[in-house]
């Protein structure tokens, strides 16, 4: 081969290698769970940790539960996904620890925004928190730190403070 043809060779290469990654190339997220952050925080606004066992079950249209987070403890994060169409979800938390058991039930209200990446890809949904609203046996208060709810998970969106136990 001559010089001439190598090069005319590895354009063409080239070329059709771009040319199938063009068309080939979709960018759906792999992953289009949107979860809202929740963060353990100490009574003095310091970083907490969830050191009692906690379980978290969502109450459907239907009026069944269904289970999201089973027997989280010692951590100081962690994610609950979010209905897609409910102007409101219902949330009750669950949490055992020597021998004792009490329930919270929290309500995020929030908008839905309807998120198009492309005709390739599944409609995802955003959301923008609007208020919290929470029982108050173990739970102390909720504050909202980011209200706007989409696939960046860097950020928590809310702070939740758990009452001190003896």
């Amino acid at each position: 081969m001559t010089r001439e043809h190598t090069c005319g060779f590895a354009a063409l290469v080239l070329g059709t290698t771009l040319s199938v990654v063009a068309c080939t190339s979709i960018d759906c997220p792999v992953q289009n769970t949107v979860s809202c952050i929740y963060k353990v925080m100490s009574t003095d606004g310091s970083d907490g940790m969830l050191e009692d066992t906690l379980n978290v079950f969502t109450i459907r249209i239907d009026g069944t539960d269904s289970l999201l987070l089973n027997r989280c403890v010692n951590t100081k994060t962690f994610s609950l996904p979010i209905s897609y169409t409910n102007a409101e979800d219902t949330l009750v938390f669950k949490m055992n620890n020597r021998g004792w058991m009490t329930i919270d039930t929290v309500y995020v209200s929030k908008e839905n925004h309807p998120q198009f990446e492309s005709v390739d890809c599944q409609l995802a949904f955003f959301h923008t928190i609007t208020a919290v609203r929470w029982t108050t046996e173990y739970i102390d208060s909720i504050a909202i730190i980011k209200p706007s709810v989409n696939y960046d998970t860097s950020t928590p969106h809310l702070h939740i403070y758990f009452k001190t136990r003896p």
